[in-house]
């Protein structure tokens, strides 16, 4: 099925949200020092020059696309991203993502001329939104590994009660249960993501109306990247306690998700995190701890979300 332009959402690829850390390649870093104490005489001059180059604003325009085929590869790096090292098997579930095409959307570029200076494909994906019913997916590898993957994440980091209260919702079919995935690079701009969120709701209201995969969801199942300074005590009794205020997301609009939550646990993933896909993330030079959030949400607060969404992204 070929892409077919949905909604466009406008915003600016080079700075990024404020609230999120900064990721700095350990190699890059180590590059920086050698190349300081070989060029000291020309510092000044290149300093002016890396500054002029650092404030630079490039406005970027962002479409969503429906998924395709053409996708894959995109959509597989940022899973992997979100995954890290879990043995989670992304390659079937972008499979599958690409097969239930009638919901989703993928973040590409806006009109790449073929003239341009930018080294830029047109079909490179700079983020992708999407949904897997681990209900009507039981059984399949990836659906019973992401589920496994948070209940043991959460036996590892909570008390007992809410092991059993999440174990409930995953394992109960008359309530199923969307795994929703949202899933971008740091430097595209967080307001893409109210379009991008609208139009799947819009699209699995129809799913739900015409009798389609991954219709209704009583839950919303969320993996969130987010992060807390690396001094911060992130013990396994104080789980589901954790101060919101100690939180920073990578998706900023997934805060608003967060408070809706009726569980919530985080779990650290500082052990999976390397230079390649992880890299080294401080903000305002504190040293930043990686985590994985999970939240479950109510289907029926989704409308609260989106009015929150609105009300904080709108351009």
């Amino acid at each position: 099925m070929a892409s077919r332009p949905k909604r466009r959402a406008v915003g600016s690829g080079a700075p990024q949200p404020s609230g999120v850390p900064d990721q700095r390649d350990e190699e890059e870093e180590e590059e920086e020092m050698e190349d300081e104490d070989e060029d000291d005489g020309d510092s000044d001059e290149e300093e002016d020059e890396d500054d002029e180059s650092v404030d630079e604003e490039v406005n970027v325009e962002f479409e969503a696309y429906s998924i395709s085929d053409k996708d894959y590869d995109g959509i597989k790096k940022l899973l992997q991203q979100l995954f890290l090292k879990a043995p989670v098997n992304t390659a079937e579930l972008t499979d599958l993502l690409i097969q239930q095409n009638h919901i989703g959307s993928v973040i590409k570029q806006t009109d790449v001329s073929e003239d341009s200076d930018d080294d830029v494909d047109e079909d490179e994906i700079f983020g992708f939104i999407s949904l897997l019913n681990l209900t009507e997916r039981k059984g399949t590898q990836c659906a019973e590994q992401i589920k496994e993957l948070i209940l043991s994440s959460c036996e590892k980091s909570c008390g007992k009660s809410l092991v059993e209260q999440l174990d409930t919702h995953l394992n109960d079919t008359s309530k199923p249960v969307g795994f929703l995935l949202s899933e971008r690079f740091i430097n595209v701009p967080p307001q893409i993501a109210l379009p991008m969120h609208q139009q799947l709701q819009k699209e699995l209201a129809e799913a739900h109306k015409t009798n389609k995969p991954c219709g209704k969801c009583y839950f919303y199942l969320l993996i969130s990247k987010t992060f807390v300074e690396a001094g911060k005590n992130n013990s396994k009794k104080k789980g589901n306690n954790q101060k919101e205020e100690e939180l920073m997301f990578a998706n900023a609009e997934e805060e608003f998700f967060y408070e809706k939550a009726i569980l919530k646990f985080n779990y650290s993933v500082q052990e999976e995190s390397d230079t390649r896909l992880g890299g080294r993330w401080s903000f305002d030079d504190v040293p930043m701890k990686p985590l994985r959030t999970v939240m479950l949400i109510p289907g029926d607060r989704m409308n609260e979300i989106m009015d929150k969404l609105k009300e904080h992204l709108s351009v």
